[in-house]
């Protein structure tokens, strides 16, 4: 059959995709999501399907976005369409779903058709439900890891010792990388650091560093600001250094499905792509936190511990405590005036975040052998050469290295929520206070969040003010308001 080309201007986000005609689809007995091999010369591809009875007339295909990126056409032009055959990675998505173990070549299968945008997010979403459902072996987890690594773009840095640290997240604030990343790069080693953006969290890192200079860099540039610097924190979806996993993650994101096994291949794999060899994972528990008791994070540890060694990294694991937000500030520019106040030794520094911070500097230096570390860390923030090492990062990406906490504006409405009876602070919901930040703005937002004023355990009096809300909305500040209520629990 000879199809006439449409463009459509509409993206997928990754899959390639056609819309037919449903009196052509019919012809070819094809239902949605069905393949097709579109050829024009010696030029191939295939397709996944829509069908449509309105947007596409017959006797036309209409390319999306994507696939107009791998075969450019002609408007009216004609294009050979056939009835291609599905990916065998479908089967092999199908035997997971079985419960049965995947080999190496397998997983190695599916990854590739994931980066080459071969499998449609649905397809990707039976691939996470058999994951979530069924669990990844440690085996199918290494593999996993080393097939994101192979499918995925690379750093290539060729310094002896590479450092990084991740947090597995869910913990407001808790802005550690953008302290730990200065110390330890004024010690002088290398700590190329990738961050993600918010998921379900007020800010993600790269959020919060977005306000201070650029984050997102092709590889060569990333390069360059690392041999300047000796680090960077960057956004990783711009640098597609795993984007297979990055592809997971989007579909993971909806249902909050996080599979033990790829959350470790996620954090491990990207950590690989730049060359890691020495890595420190924090993992915060708590009722409120991703992982809720100890037991759980020691069984993490572990297996974080396994698959490192597999792939060849020396690694350290914390369990550290998340029953609380670290830092005071909730939001992009609340979180780096929270930053900038600690590198500064400014009297408004959440002291919670700064030792955390140098906690993990230490453990850090002390991975890679350096003595007396816990002197030299403090040496390195107390004599200001951690913020003048940020300066020269924040310069190095594009952005004012003389930034001061007071540029970084806030949200014009704002509410101030009070202790109702006086008492002791017993609990703090990390998830409501990330809810309230979001529904004021955040991460959209810069200018918008939450700044705590209490801690855990802290006695106060009725009326003593707990948080105020900021928002650039007035809308989005009566929502945030109405979440208020059993954020903090007083006896």
């Amino acid at each position: 059959m000879f199809l006439k080309a449409k463009k459509v201007d509409i993206s997928t986000g990754g899959p390639l995709v056609a819309l037919l005609n449903e009196k052509d689809a019919a012809l070819l007995d094809l239902n949605p999501l069905d393949r097709i091999e579109i050829k024009k010369g010696k030029h191939k591809l295939t397709v996944a399907i829509d069908i449509t009875d309105k947007e596409i007339k017959k006797g036309h295909i209409g390319l999306l976005k994507e696939a107009l990126k791998k075969f450019p056409i002609k408007k009216g032009e004609k294009l050979k369409v056939k009835v291609s055959e599905t990916p065998h990675s479908i089967e092999l998505i199908k035997k997971k779903l079985d419960g049965q173990e995947l080999k190496k070549s397998e997983i190695d299968e599916i990854i590739k058709d994931i980066v080459e945008n071969d499998l449609t997010e649905i397809e990707l979403t039976y691939f996470v439900s058999a994951s979530y459902r069924n669990g990844l072996t440690n085996k199918e987890t290494e593999y996993l890891t080393k097939a994101i690594i192979k499918h995925g773009g690379r750093l290539k840095l060729k310094n002896k010792i590479i450092v990084d640290k991740h947090c597995t997240g869910g913990l407001p604030n808790n802005r550690t990388t953008m302290l730990v990343v200065p110390i330890v790069a004024a010690a002088g080693l290398t700590i190329p650091k990738t961050s993600s953006r918010a998921i379900t969290s007020a800010a993600g890192t790269a959020d919060v560093m977005e306000t201070l200079c650029n984050v997102c860099f092709p590889i060569p540039k990333v390069k360059e600001i690392v041999k300047k610097t000796n680090a960077c924190i960057v956004w990783g979806g711009a640098i597609n250094l795993a984007s297979a996993d990055d592809k997971l993650i989007k579909v993971r994101h909806p249902l909050r499905l996080d599979p033990e096994g790829m959350l470790l291949s996620s954090i491990l794999a990207k950590k690989a792509a730049v060359n890691s060899t020495h890595v420190l994972i924090d993992i915060p528990i708590g009722k409120t936190m991703k992982v809720k008791t100890k037991k759980e994070g020691k069984r993490l540890k572990r297996k974080f511990k396994v698959l490192g060694k597999s792939l060849g990294m020396k690694m350290k694991v914390m369990i550290s405590n998340g029953s609380q937000p670290i830092g005071k500030g909730i939001g992009s520019n609340l979180e780096a005036r929270d930053i900038l106040y600690i590198l500064t030794k400014d009297k408004r520094a959440p002291k919670d975040l700064e030792n955390k911070a140098i906690y993990m500097s230490i453990l850090i230096l002390k991975m890679v052998g350096i003595k007396s570390a816990k002197k030299r860390v403090k040496e390195i923030l107390n004599l200001g050469l951690a913020n003048a090492k940020f300066r020269e990062i924040i310069k190095a990406q594009g952005g004012n290295p003389k930034v001061k906490p007071e540029d970084l504006k806030l949200g014009k409405y704002k509410f101030e929520v009070k202790a109702t009876r006086s008492g002791k602070i017993s609990s703090i919901d990390n998830k409501r206070i990330a809810k309230i930040a979001r529904v004021a703005g955040c991460p959209e937002s810069n200018e918008s969040g939450l700044y705590l004023e209490i801690r855990l355990r802290q006695k106060i009096k009725r009326n003593q003010l707990l948080f105020t809300i900021y928002s650039e909305s007035k809308e989005k500040l009566k929502y945030a308001k109405s979440f208020v209520k059993n954020t903090i629990k007083i006896q």
